[in-house]
């Protein structure tokens, strides 16, 4: 089990007692292995990707330590014990967390700007880092942006998923413009469309398209994959991308045509997250940027 980043002070302070410089790097494996966090343990990232879970909350109890005085880094990746540590050290706590850190003036500084940034989201009792407070808020955010822009989608008419789908594949690289992208082919009586884009901007290849607007719970069954690799025998084409507003049943997923035909299956969770990450139908309410020391800018000429 991963350990949370106030359990992992004490063990910091207790490596940095030699009173040598250390670098981050070798912090982390040293807790990693007092800890015992298994090789997939330490492969779990933040929701964002951006970086290790356990790296993080290590990274975070070293920089609470410093923030009241317990060490300090006298240069990037270094980071050594200080008289106060030492202090601490000998008189052998049994914890170091925020509450134990409240009792140094410097921490209190710390925390004070902190709450005034922040509206004290963050206290003693917190066992997320701020890094991951913040990646968990943003993945609730995109989850509950999804759900209203799937929504939104089913509500439409078909033309305007036809409109929709090309957009959002041209979007991801396929076809160059909207007017040259694809041709997109409302049928009557079907909730999808049926329709062909190039799969880059010079034409190489085409891509034939079946989108199935659904509501959510009718699920996409093995049957309706099975007619579209039929209809792209038909057309002689052997790649095509199926999107559907619902779901895939295990069947529909798990079916591989035994011929060459490549098939990727889009859902409607998936069709929301990538309208987000390409931005349709989105528009960015607040931006914030995490920025980070530039050590380098500090660096004696």
């Amino acid at each position: 089990m991963i350990p949370d980043y106030q359990s992992t002070m004490l063990p910091v302070l207790k490596r940095l007692g030699d009173r040598q410089e250390h670098k981050f790097r070798e912090l982390i494996e040293d807790l990693s292995k007092e800890f015992k966090v298994t090789d997939e343990e330490r492969k779990e990232l933040l929701p964002s990707g951006t970086q290790p879970i356990f790296d993080n909350r290590v990274g975070w109890a070293r920089t609470y330590l410093k923030k009241a005085g317990l060490i300090e880094s006298p240069k990037r990746a270094i980071t050594i014990i200080t008289q106060l540590g030492l202090d601490v050290l000998e008189k052998k706590p049994e914890m170091i967390n925020v509450a134990f850190l409240k009792q140094f003036p410097a921490f209190i500084e710390f925390q004070t700007l902190k709450r005034d940034e922040t509206e004290g989201v963050y206290n003693e009792t917190t066992i997320q880092t701020p890094e991951e407070n913040l990646d968990s808020i943003y993945v609730e955010l995109r989850k509950s942006l999804a759900h209203d822009i799937l929504n939104q989608v089913i509500s439409m008419t078909p033309a305007f998923f036809e409109k929709l789908v090309v957009e959002l594949l041209v979007k991801m690289g396929y076809g160059g413009s909207l007017k040259d992208a694809g041709k997109a082919i409302g049928k009557s009586g079907d909730e999808g469309i049926d329709g062909t884009i190039k799969e880059d901007k010079l034409g190489l290849d085409i891509i034939y398209i079946q989108a199935k607007r659904w509501q959510i719970g009718n699920s996409v069954g093995r049957p309706e994959i099975q007619k579209f690799v039929g209809a792209l025998a038909g057309q002689g084409a052997k790649k095509g991308i199926f999107i559907t507003t619902s779901s895939f049943t295990k069947d529909a997923i798990e079916y591989s045509p035994k011929n060459e035909t490549k098939i990727v299956l889009i859902d409607g969770t998936q069709l929301a997250q990538l309208m987000i990450d390409y931005n349709i139908g989105v528009s960015t309410l607040k931006t914030y940027e995490i920025k980070r020391v530039d050590n380098d800018f500090f660096e004696d000429e």
